[in-house]
């Protein structure tokens, strides 16, 4: 066991409720790890179904389950990976009319979405009930994480328009699998960090990360 969670640490994961919105590219990395961290209770909320084209970057899904939900295969294959989490799964979005019934539920909601407008209103809800939000956002070979509504900043504070991008990223189509493996892992060890109260999450800072170049930024927000 490492000695910065330790046993108290493993006790709060055990303990911890969180929710992911997406089961995609970046919710598959993030739920693999969190539910092999061993996180009590993993929400997993997406109404998609798996495609082909999903494959060569939503790692938690084979070909063997195309044209299922994705909500249905992530909780098969993570209760595989750790049968003492606890998954619950939403196969639906999340809109004005559930966002806060649902988020009001956990302890820390994590980013697996690619829609601005789900952003705004994760951030708006997360930051009405004081929970921390992790965000992430992928884009080519390029992605960011930071940690909102911990502190000062929102997603608002990245981008104050809700006629803003999705994020300062080049808008380009398609991701190279890596990107979201990368950011989905970053995420997910931004949420342990949180839930043990360890380290030093990225609360009001942005991390920002280019797999061309292997730049790597963190700016304050």
């Amino acid at each position: 066991m490492l000695p910065e969670i330790g046993e108290e640490g493993q006790r709060r994961l055990a303990d911890a409720k969180v929710l992911v919105v997406g089961a995609g590219g970046l919710g598959s990395p993030i739920t693999l790890y969190l539910a092999g961290a061993g996180v009590g209770t993993l929400a997993l909320m997406d109404d998609d179904v798996v495609s082909l084209t999903n494959l060569h970057r939503q790692v938690l899904y084979g070909e063997d389950v195309l044209g299922m939900p994705k909500a249905v295969c992530a909780t098969e294959r993570l209760q595989r990976l750790n049968s003492d989490v606890h998954i619950i799964t939403y196969p639906e979005r999340l809109t004005p009319q559930n966002a806060a019934e649902r988020i009001a539920a956990y302890d820390i909601v994590v980013d697996g979405t690619d829609n601005a407008a789900v952003r705004y209103l994760i951030s708006d809800v997360c930051q009405a009930l004081r929970k921390p939000y992790v965000y992430g956002a992928i884009c080519g070979f390029e992605g960011q994480v930071a940690v909102l509504c911990a502190g000062h900043a929102t997603y608002r504070t990245l981008y104050p328009q809700d006629d803003a991008p999705a994020s300062a990223l080049p808008v380009v189509k398609g991701v190279v699998g890596p990107t979201p493996g990368t950011v989905g892992s970053v995420e997910a060890a931004q949420a342990i960090q949180l839930l043990c109260g360890m380290g030093s999450p990225l609360i009001d800072r942005l991390w920002t990360i280019d797999l061309r170049t292997m730049q790597s930024f963190v700016i304050d927000l």
